[in-house]
Order: structure tokens, then sequence, then C-alpha cells
């Protein structure tokens, strides 16, 4: 008996350990990780929102709540997806207990600055959940992201069909602006706040489409603080006179035409000032996501219009497919892009 009992056992170890597979994050991190991933937790928009894109049925939960005017925007069983908070950082709302109960298999960290965030990692190895990191120091890091997501969640072909499409756009870019001097490309204004009067510094993660687009962004600085939203006057941006003014308040965009202090900027006077989309996902920024793949093609046809080819509404309707697993009616489109 004490023999059937011991094989028995060590049958049951080999299978346990069949479970289980080995895989190298990002960072060259040896991880073991189950071989069948069905729940995902991602602490960072920017990790949700591209985990979303590999297969939206592996998103445990998500770490802030989605505003009601955008689940027509999304694959439809995120409208029962449960919001969990998120357990560090800004906006903190989540506790691990809560998370716990919702017993994700796998955590993906997202890293921005080439480094492995301990403290955070070691309050989430509470949880005994194998922690595996991606790696962005920029967009152009997405190409190998959704590769990488991809072997890792066993999606490959569809994180290869990501990756490519991004890559091409990237290729694309920059070709177009590589014809273009520096003399010719228009000088563009970010405008944050409900007043306008908050903007990015040029080496500012926030503006990196600008930097990509042709380093078209006037506010030349030194970023004082991640969160950015740097405090510019009046004075300053007239002095600048932009030729392009890109707006993330939506209050702002449709006063602007009627400020006695902005009419005579030329952006304002050439009716060369857009509103940043924003649905599900802000295309330009705040998180800066993959939607930003979208949003620098956007950017492009508004910068170089004689350059840079493109029907942005039947591009829309292919990236929503691929990326969000919707379909986009042509009222939907036109929602969306509400400067049009």
């Amino acid at each position: 008996m004490k023999k059937f009992i011991l094989i028995l056992n060590i049958m049951l170890i080999s299978f346990l350990n069949a479970q289980t597979k080995i895989v190298e994050d990002m960072f060259n991190r040896k991880v073991e990780i189950p071989t069948s991933i069905k729940k995902v937790y991602a602490p960072s928009p920017y990790g949700s929102y591209a985990l979303y894109s590999i297969d939206p049925s592996l998103l445990v939960g998500w770490i802030f709540s989605i505003k009601e005017e955008n689940y027509p925007y999304l694959d439809k069983r995120m409208e029962s997806l449960p919001t969990i908070g998120r357990v560090f950082g800004t906006g903190k709302s989540a506790n691990l207990e809560v998370l716990l109960s919702h017993h994700p298999e796998l955590i993906i960290m997202w890293s921005h600055k080439n480094e492995i965030t301990k403290k955070e990692e070691e309050r989430l190895k509470v949880l005994n959940t194998p922690i595996v990191y991606v790696k962005e120091e920029s967009m152009f890091d997405y190409p190998k992201i959704f590769n990488f997501l991809g072997e890792l969640l066993d999606k490959k072909e569809h994180g290869q069909e990501l990756s490519s499409y991004i890559q091409k756009v990237l290729d694309k870019v920059e070709k177009t602006v590589e014809t273009i001097p520096s003399k010719k490309r228009p000088k563009v204004y970010y405008a944050e706040g409900v007043d306008g009067l908050a903007t990015e510094c040029d080496d500012s993660i926030h503006v990196e489409l600008l930097k990509i687009a042709g380093d078209v962004n006037m506010h030349r600085c030194q970023t004082s603080r991640h969160k950015g939203l740097e405090k510019i006057s009046m004075e300053k941006v007239m002095q600048y006179n932009p030729d392009i003014i890109f707006i993330q308040e939506k209050i702002f965009y449709e006063k602007i035409k009627d400020l006695p202090t902005w009419k005579n900027i030329n952006a304002v006077k050439n009716n060369k000032v857009y509103l940043i989309p924003k649905k599900p996902f802000n295309w330009f920024d705040r998180p800066p996501s993959f939607m930003r793949v979208l949003g620098l093609q956007w950017l492009m046809t508004k910068l170089y219009p004689e350059h840079y080819s493109l029907d942005i509404k039947e591009e829309m309707k292919r990236f929503y497919k691929l990326f969000l697993n919707v379909s986009l009616s042509p009222k939907q489109i036109n929602d969306i892009l509400e400067d049009n």
C-alpha cells in the first residue's frame, strides 16, 4: 500500500510539473508559469490595454472603471468584467485580498525605465503568482512587446499580426518624415487642461508621438516630473504662435475659437486646431498605450496631409477590428472623430 501511495505521489508531482513551463521575459528573467493561462492581471493601464488586444478573455479585471460611453467600442465581454483597481501607484484603490479573490494565474508588469520595480514586485509576491516583465523604452518596442505577449499567452499568430501592423506603421511614418526638411515641418503646441495652458516638454513620454512625427513640439525643456502637465503662460503661447494645436480637453476645444487671447494664434486663425480622439482609450496620451499607433497615423494626416496618404476612417475600421475586436459603424467613426 505504501509503495502504491509513493507511486501516486510521484505521478502527481510529474503531472504538476508537466502543467508548467519556463519562459524568459523581456528582462531575460526565467519564470515558471502555467502552460495554460486563463486569468491574467496587469497592474498598469499600458499592460491592461495590451493584454486586452491580445485576448480580452484573459483579463481578470480592469484596474479602473471604464466609462459607460466607451463600452460600445470594446468587446461585449468587457461590460461584465469586474473593476479590481490598482494595488499601487497613483489612484490606488484595491488591496491584495481583493486581487487574490479573482485568482490570477499570471501577473504582467510593465516597465518604462529599463528597470525592475523591486518594491512593487515584493508586494505582489504574497499572491504566489508568477510575475513577468514587459520592457517599453519607446513606441518602437511595441512590435517586440506584442510578439512576446503572443508567445507568452499562446496567442502567437495574433501577437505576430499586431506586431507586423505596428512595424509597418512605424516604418511608413519614419520614411515619410525623412522626406520632409525640418524647416518645412509645422510648429505644434499640445494643449492640456481646461484652459489649454498645461503642456509637455519635448522629452516627455506624453508627447512621444510628436517626437516620432518629426520632433515638432515647440515646448523645449526638461520634464520636471513624470506626470508632466507643465504650466505655461498665455504670453509664451503667443510667442510660440504654433501652426497646429492638438487639444486634450473637449471643453477647451469647444471654446478656443471664441477666446480673445487665442484668436490671433496662427493655428486658430487657420482652423488647424484638433481634438484628440479618446474612445475607448486615448489615441495620444494618458495613458500612452498601443492606441497611439492609430493616433500616430491620425497625427500624420494632420501634420503632413500632402505627404502622408491615408483614409483615416477606413484605417479606424481595420485597427479597431484588429486590436479591439469591434466592428465600427459609420456613426461610431464620426462620434470618435469629434472634431470632424
